[in-house]
Order: C-alpha cells, then sequence, then structure tokens
C-alpha cells in the first residue's frame, strides 16, 4: 500500500474523530466541574470549599424554582401532547398523495429552520396587546375583542406553548410521516380486503405499527421542553412576575445575575436529572428492543 492510499484511508479519521473528541472531553469535563462546584460555596467565583447538599436544598425549597417547574409541567404536557397532535394530523394528510405535497411539507417544516430567539419575538409582537392581534382587531372595528395572554399571570405560559407548537409541529410532522410511509404495503392490502375503512385502517394497523416512532418523537419533544430557554426569553422574560419562567431561565439568573454559581450550578444538575429521567429510560428500551430482535434473530 503507498502512502498516498494511507493517507487516503487515514483523512477521513482525522477529519471526523478530533472534534468529536474535543467536544465529547469539553461536555464531560465541564458537565463534571458542574456537579463539583454545585457540592461547594461558590458565589460569584468559584470557590472549593465542601457545602454539601445545601445547595440543593435552597433550590428544591426555592419559590422561583417550585414555580419554574410547575411552569415546566404546564408546558411540556401541553407543548408535547400539542404538537404531536397536530403533527399527526398533518402527516396523515399529506398521507393522502395530496397535490404540491413537497410545497405543503416545506411551509410546514419551515418554522424548524427558524430560530426560538426569532419565533419568541415574532409571537411577542403578534401577541402584545398594544400592536399585535388585539390592536388589528381594534383597528377593524371589534373593539370589545381581548387578547391579552401575554400579559396575564394565569395565561402568559400558553403563549410560550402556542409559540413552542408552531415552531416544533413541523418536526413532528415530518418523523411521523416517515413513520406512516414505512408501514409494509402487505399489511394495507390486507386490511383492505378485511373491508377496513381508512379510520380503522389508520387506528387498527397503521398507528400500532408506528409505536416506536411515536415514542421517539415523544423522547424528544419532551426534551425540547426540558431545554427551552431561549423561547421564552424572547417571548415573556419569564414574566409577567414569574408566571412562565422556566428552570432553565432560573439557572441563568442564579449563575449570571444573582452571582450564586454553586446555587445555579445544583440548579443545572437537577436539570441535567430532568432530562437523564427523559432519555435513560428512552435509551434502555432501545437496547431491550434490539437485543430482544437480536434473540430472535
Amino acid at each position: 500500500m503507498t502512502w498516498r492510499e494511507r493517507w487516503g484511508r487515514a483523512l477521513p479519521h482525522l477529519v471526523i474523530w478530533p472534534p468529536i473528541l474535543i467536544s465529547c472531553a469539553y461536555v464531560l469535563v465541564f458537565s463534571a466541574w458542574t456537579v463539583w462546584v454545585s457540592f461547594t460555596r461558590s458565589t460569584l467565583l468559584p470557590e472549593y470549599s465542601w457545602a454539601g447538599w445545601r445547595n440543593y436544598s435552597a433550590m428544591l425549597a426555592s419559590r422561583n424554582w417550585q414555580i419554574a417547574y410547575t411552569n415546566l409541567f404546564i408546558y411540556g404536557t401541553c407543548f408535547v401532547v400539542f404538537t404531536m397532535a397536530l403533527g399527526l394530523l398533518l402527516a396523515v394528510l399529506i398521507d393522502q398523495r395530496i397535490r404540491a405535497e413537497n410545497i405543503y411539507r416545506a411551509i410546514f417544516l419551515y418554522p424548524l429552520a427558524v430560530s426560538f430567539v426569532v419565533t419568541g419575538t415574532v409571537w411577542g409582537w403578534l401577541l402584545n396587546p398594544t400592536i399585535g392581534v388585539q390592536r388589528l382587531m381594534h383597528d377593524l372595528g371589534w373593539t370589545s375583542f381581548r387578547f391579552e395572554w401575554l400579559i396575564d399571570r394565569d395565561m402568559a405560559i400558553y403563549t410560550v406553548v402556542i409559540a413552542g407548537v408552531w415552531q416544533a409541529s413541523g418536526f413532528a410532522m415530518a418523523l411521523l410521516l416517515a413513520g406512516l410511509r414505512s408501514v409494509d404495503a402487505d399489511l394495507l392490502k390486507a386490511a383492505q380486503i378485511d373491508g377496513a375503512g381508512p379510520v380503522r385502517t389508520y387506528f387498527r394497523v397503521i398507528f400500532p405499527t408506528i409505536g416506536p416512532i411515536f415514542i421517539a418523537v415523544l423522547v424528544m419533544l419532551l426534551q425540547f421542553a426540558i431545554k427551552t430557554y431561549d423561547l421564552v426569553v424572547a417571548l415573556t422574560a419569564g414574566g409577567p412576575g414569574l408566571a412562565s419562567t422556566l428552570p432553565s431561565v432560573v439557572v441563568y439568573d442564579f449563575m449570571f445575575q444573582r452571582g450564586e454559581l454553586a446555587k445555579g450550578s445544583a440548579a443545572a444538575v437537577m436539570l441535567l436529572g430532568s432530562l437523564a429521567f427523559v432519555l435513560v429510560p428512552y435509551g434502555l428500551y432501545q437496547k431491550w428492543k434490539q437485543h430482544k430482535a437480536g434473540a430472535h434473530g
């Protein structure tokens, strides 16, 4: 083998592996450092004197953290349910082999190409009572129209849900549509021979067949919800008050605005635990599924 052939074989590895190893080292080192700092007495700057579980206890007792996790439950539940429902509806409609299918798919996927900051800013304009939809209705003569969710403490979190669903429903649609298109044609023909109509075919044959796709979409949407930060900051800034604050916003607040590095690190570790609570069972499920398929194979 000549040196050129050796170089040609080695070049892809030299291009791919160093960035991967550097990225993994970066994530692991700084994750371990964050965990360590969460057990110290650090404030504005790192201070490596041991504090035990004090920071975790303080965060769990913090009103900000409790409200943030309540909001995360509301936002996460609504975001996942409505995103999956809308994504599934769009996928089923496009699955009917409609004309200009590619155009519709591009339109529905377009929000995914927009950053969460842009999404939050635009929806902030639309929902602002003084310049948005409410102002438009008033200018059209409907002066009794009210849509002030953005400044309503009880409804502000749902404005984040609206923007998040608009952003992510195309993503859910794309994955679910791929699942619908992957169903074995023989199963569909068998359902038609048995006299099953379209609705029954979807609920009795197609949806059960793509169950793993539903689980994958659910897990990805859950981790999107848990990590949501820029959308909230751009849309509501966590307000009014703490009405739409999420855990990621609390992490930033303690770390970079209050200068309480140890408490912010503890909050970040607990947020990482929330992600692990979603991702680890899914990883174990995938391993179990692969093991089961290998055993049958």
